[in-house]
């Protein structure tokens, strides 16, 4: 009996065989099935009166995560990114001290705290949690800034400056893509912080995929819990496998 050729055996396609595909389709299957799910979750915990959180759309919820977690991302990528600049400026270097320990504090500053002492000023909602999650996210940004201008080779440097290029040029032109990789994996480190600790601004009055966290741990419903905690890690992995499809593009373009 003759064996089958394997360059003649169908394969399967490529987008069958994407992770982040089959994550996305749970993630989805989940913010619009979940509120379906009484079911399951009732047979599950059969204490429960209500065992499926319907007091916002689970969609929503998500948009509103994801909102909050983009501007205050972009936020703490700009200061983060132009402090690192221009603290490795010659006019600059003696501000880069300065800079590590402010930005150290912010790190070490717990999120609670920050809404807590943010929440008198600005009151409830959006503003407070933008406010914690852009200065927890600030660190990682710069610490990968100065390392990735750093880590630029010296002769790259030199031998851009005997072409003739200006400050600007070298930084654009030289700096900036050499130091990229390492950019983009202290962001990544950001955003994928920012998506969990998101989900504590509902403490405060904002809408994220931490309201059920939150009642459910304020009502003692697990099946609450589950479910936006499910939300949250789905999340976190779709968006940690989409940068690093970007960190391969930017590697491959270097």
């Amino acid at each position: 009996m003759a064996e089958a050729d394997p360059a003649n055996t169908p394969q399967p396609s490529r987008w069958v065989r994407d992770p982040l595909l089959w994550v996305l389709a749970a993630f989805g299957a989940l913010t619009y099935g979940l509120p379906h799910a009484e079911g399951v979750f009732g047979a599950l915990f059969p204490e429960l009166e209500r065992p499926v959180y319907l007091q916002e759309p689970f969609a929503e919820l998500v948009w509103r995560h994801l909102a909050l977690v983009l501007v205050s991302s972009a936020i703490a990528t700009a200061v983060g990114l132009g402090a690192g600049i221009a603290v490795t400026r010659r006019s600059g270097r003696v501000f880069e001290p300065m800079m590590q320990t402010l930005a150290a504090t912010g790190q070490t500053l717990p999120p609670i705290a920050v809404l807590a002492l943010a929440v008198p000023v600005v009151g409830f909602g959006d503003m407070p949690a933008l406010i914690a999650l852009a200065l927890y996210g600030l660190l990682p940004v710069l610490q990968a800034a100065l390392a990735g201008l750093a880590a630029v080779p010296q002769a790259a440097l030199e031998s851009a400056r005997a072409m003739g290029m200006t400050p600007a040029q070298v930084l654009r032109q030289v700096e900036i893509p050499l130091a990229l990789p390492v950019w983009l994996a202290g962001v990544r480190t950001s955003v994928i912080i920012n998506i969990g600790t998101a989900a504590i601004a509902s403490t405060v009055g904002a809408k994220t995929l931490g309201s059920p966290l939150i009642v459910g741990l304020s009502g003692f419903n697990t099946a609450y819990v589950i479910q936006g905690a499910l939300l949250v890690g789905l999340l976190a992995v779709a968006v940690d496998m989409g940068f690093e499809r970007l960190a391969r593009r930017v590697a491959w373009s270097n």
